[in-house]
C-alpha cells in the first residue's frame, strides 16, 4: 500500500511541513522584500509544478503523434489542464507578492508579466481548439499539433525574452536570481522540499484526472 501511494504520501508530507516552517524558520532581513521572501516557498515551487505539467502534455502531444493515439492525446490534454489549474495560485501568489515589493498588483512594464499572461492565453486557445472538434484522431493530430507549438512559446515568453530584456524578477533582465544573493541555506531546506512537494501533487492531480478520463471512457463505451 505505501509502495503504491509513496508519491502521494510525500507530496502530503513536504507541503505541510513547507506550508508551516516557511512561516516559523528565519529568513534574511532584505530591504523591500522584507517578510514577503517567504513567498519563495510558494510562488515559485507552485510555478515548477506547472511547468512540470506542461512538459508532460508535450510529452505525451509528442507522442501522440508519433503513434497516432487518442490515449496519449487525452493525456497530454490532462496534464495540460493540471498545469493550467496550477497557474491560477501562482498568479495569484505572485500579484501578491508584487503589490507589497513593486507597489502593485500587476505592471505592464516586466516582460515575464506579460508572457505569463499571454501565455495562459495561449493555453486557454489550447482547450478551446481541441473542444470545437468532433473528430477524435483529427482533434488528437490538430491538437498535439497545438499543444507542442503552446509549450515552446510559452519557454520563449517565461523564460528566454525576460532574460534577454529588462525585468523586475530576479534572475532575469540582469538581476541576480535569489539563489546567487539571499536564498541562504535555511531558505533552501524549506524551498527544495517544496518545489518535490508540489511538483508530486501536480502529478497525483495528473493521476486523478486520467482515472476520470478512464472512467468517461467505458462509461461511454
Amino acid at each position: 500500500m505505501i509502495k503504491k501511494h509513496w508519491y502521494k504520501i510525500t507530496a502530503v508530507l513536504l507541503i505541510l511541513y513547507t506550508l508551516v516552517w516557511g512561516l516559523l524558520n528565519r529568513v534574511p532581513r532584505l530591504d523591500i522584500l522584507n517578510e514577503t521572501i517567504r513567498n519563495v516557498y510558494y510562488h515559485v515551487p507552485i510555478w515548477f509544478a506547472m511547468l512540470f505539467m506542461m512538459t508532460v502534455s508535450m510529452i505525451h502531444s509528442i507522442q501522440s503523434l508519433s503513434k497516432n493515439s487518442v490515449k496519449h492525446d487525452t493525456k497530454a490534454y490532462n496534464a495540460a489542464v493540471v498545469g493550467f489549474f496550477f497557474s491560477i495560485p501562482g498568479l495569484t501568489t505572485g500579484s501578491f507578492w508584487a503589490k507589497y515589493t513593486w507597489g502593485t498588483w500587476w505592471t505592464f512594464q516586466d516582460p515575464k508579466l506579460n508572457g505569463v499572461a499571454i501565455s495562459i492565453l495561449i493555453y486557454l486557445a489550447y482547450f478551446i481548439l481541441r473542444a470545437s472538434i468532433d473528430d477524435e484522431l483529427k482533434k488528437a493530430r490538430i491538437a498535439a499539433v497545438y499543444n507542442i507549438f503552446a509549450y515552446v512559446m510559452m519557454n520563449v515568453f517565461i523564460m528566454i525574452l525576460p532574460r534577454l530584456t529588462d525585468s523586475l524578477h530576479p534572475g532575469n533582465g540582469g538581476n541576480p536570481a535569489f539563489s546567487k544573493y539571499d536564498l541562504n541555506d535555511a531558505m533552501r531546506f524549506v524551498f527544495y522540499p517544496a518545489v518535490i512537494g508540489w511538483v508530486l501533487m501536480s502529478y497525483w492531480l495528473f493521476q486523478i484526472k486520467n482515472r476520470i478520463s478512464e472512467l468517461n471512457e467505458l462509461y461511454h463505451e
